[in-house]
């Protein structure tokens, strides 16, 4: 049903969000105090025309924006842009009645994304590559995307042919892409079995093509130079496929406030450590303890370490914390923790983490809502939080990045 709605504010996802008889009504790509036409099913829209635009909109970058479903809000003037996404972390911390300052929010530019990961099928027109269209199943082929590197987006034609190269595939996967000091590192997702044929094309191709490394699922089918990361001073290759932050800017501005916070700790427990990019760098004054689940991260960190230079002990242990965390005895025997867990957060450990003594948590989150969690949990435990600093690594996108600094006074015998 087509219908005329006005709009009152962004939602969560940055759609925008209409009130009517029958509740609210999310129509994505409009702004707060436009009218507009759109196709209604349920509670959410289709938008046809802006018949009366906000101030605030702007032209997006993108030729892809409105079908593609990689960025939500090209659409809205930077400034205004900026302090919804401060307003993001505001919001989850009074919805745990934490009244604390916000800083301003970490700017992440244009063409800086290092990772990425595309959408692939192979067609008998050949292979479509790109993002899934919002709420939706459908690939839209790209060819264009100003939120990665330039590397990355002008590669986007070789990756297209790289997709055509999986015959076996008859599903929809994934081309994990990662810009690294040696070159584009990717690793196919979901791209099912190959044969030893197939083994032989693709080695050739990423070969030919200049790739520092391609694998398909686990399996790495060819490394023409070990793909490198830097973590401060250390040089890491992490696993194919595996987690990095997706913007090096955004992770150094991270890297900094945590390792500032830790300064003055002789001994700090990396949480949830991943391939190290805090740990390594915190290893240049401090020694480190990386506790992680994936076994390959954790590898790739303490190769890091032992190739290093300059670096105080590091040492690393496997445990899933969301099944076993670490208990507030064993917590106590660290000046400094942080913890970066997924977007589910980190509660179970946070709980511990509130019983122990330790004097100084940086607490890193892609999730304001769970790290409003969180925090409740340690300011209730006797924590004070000294800043939280939204960092924006994904952008026009409506996920942030927060790092939340706190400390605990010492308890009197």
């Amino acid at each position: 049903m087509t219908a005329r709605f006005t709009i009152s504010r962004l939602g969560a996802h940055g759609d925008g969000i209409a009130q009517s008889e029958k509740g609210p009504v999310f129509i994505p790509f409009t702004l707060p105090g436009e009218t507009v036409t759109a196709a209604r099913e349920k509670d959410r829209a289709t938008l046809i025309a802006v018949l009366e635009p906000s101030p605030e909109r702007v032209e997006p970058q993108c030729r892809h924006f409105g079908e593609c479903g990689g960025c939500a809000l090209q659409h809205l003037e930077a400034s205004a842009y900026r302090a919804w996404k401060r307003d993001k972390g505001y919001d989850a911390l009074r919805s745990q009645s934490l009244d604390v300052p916000i800083a301003d929010l970490v700017a992440c530019p244009p063409n800086s994304r290092r990772r990425a990961v595309f959408s692939a099928r192979r067609t008998v027109n050949g292979a479509v590559l790109g993002y899934n269209r919002s709420q939706s199943h459908h690939i839209i082929d790209i060819a264009e995307c100003p939120i990665v590197l330039p590397e990355i987006e002008a590669a986007l034609p070789m990756l297209r042919s790289l997709a055509e190269q999986f015959v076996e595939a008859t599903q929809p996967f994934h081309l994990n892409v990662t810009r690294t000091e040696s070159g584009l590192d990717v690793a196919a997702i979901g791209a099912g079995k190959i044969t030893d044929q197939r083994r032989s094309a693709l080695s050739a191709f990423a070969l030919d093509k200049g790739l520092a490394r391609l694998s398909v699922e686990d399996e790495i089918i060819v490394e023409r130079s070990k793909p490198l990361i830097h973590f401060g001073d250390a040089t890491v290759t992490p696993p194919p496929g595996g987690f990095l932050q997706a913007v090096a800017s955004a992770e150094q501005s991270m890297s900094d406030l945590v390792t500032g916070h830790m300064q003055r700790a002789k001994k700090v427990a990396d949480l949830f450590a991943g391939a190290g990019a805090f740990a390594l760098r915190l290893a240049k004054a401090s020694e480190v303890h990386a506790v992680e689940s994936d076994a390959a991260a954790l590898a790739a960190l303490d190769r890091g370490f032992r190739y290093a230079t300059g670096l105080k002990r590091v040492t690393t242990e496997r445990r899933d914390l969301f099944r076993r965390p670490i208990m507030f005895k064993e917590l106590n025997a660290f000046d400094g923790v942080v913890f970066d867990p997924p977007r589910a957060g980190a509660e179970d450990q946070s709980k511990h983490l509130a019983r122990s003594d330790v004097p100084r948590v940086a607490a890193v989150s892609c999730n304001p809502v769970t790290l409003a969690r969180d925090l409740r949990i340690l300011v209730d435990g006797g924590y004070k939080i000294v800043s939280v600093t939204p960092v924006d690594q994904f952008l026009w996108s409506p996920h942030v990045e927060a790092v939340a600094l706190l400390e605990k006074p010492k308890r009197r015998r």
